[in-house]
């Protein structure tokens, strides 16, 4: 049985646009309420401060750290899930992509590694523990 070159393509390319709605039907489902996006993307440098301070803490435990380094080379890659040219939702794919890992990296290793790496302001910290779904005064 063989199978032409087309029919890969187009099997990889309906992937992609399955994956990509999909991401965009997370968008809307998970946006924050408190938190715009536009406020997100301002913390990015300390969101990306946070996620190397904890890729690099020996105290979490290994699959929490495979994911963080994992998530820096996604947002190091020069390509995204949904395009950056897209209005709207082409920077809010990282934002959310940030948010899920950071949520889970928060149920495995508790809220205070949150606190304990946090390298900016009290305020982006409320934020980002808003972001991951924690009260934001704990």
């Amino acid at each position: 049985m063989t199978v032409s070159w087309w029919s890969v393509v187009a099997s990889v390319a309906g992937g992609v646009l399955l994956l990509w709605a999909a991401l965009i039907a997370a968008l809307w489902r998970v946006r924050p309420d408190e938190l715009r996006i536009r406020d997100t993307l301002r913390l990015l440098p300390d969101l990306v401060r946070l996620l190397r301070r904890l890729a690099g803490d020996r105290a979490l435990p290994r699959g929490v750290r495979i994911r963080l380094w994992l998530l820096l080379a996604y947002l190091a890659l020069p390509f995204d899930v949904v395009p950056d040219f897209i209005p709207v939702i082409g920077y809010a794919d990282d934002a959310v992509i940030v948010a899920f890992a950071l949520r889970s990296v928060t149920r495995r290793a508790g809220p205070a590694a949150l606190d304990r790496h946090w390298p900016g302001s009290p305020d982006g910290l409320a934020a980002v523990r808003r972001l991951v779904g924690l009260p934001a005064g704990c």
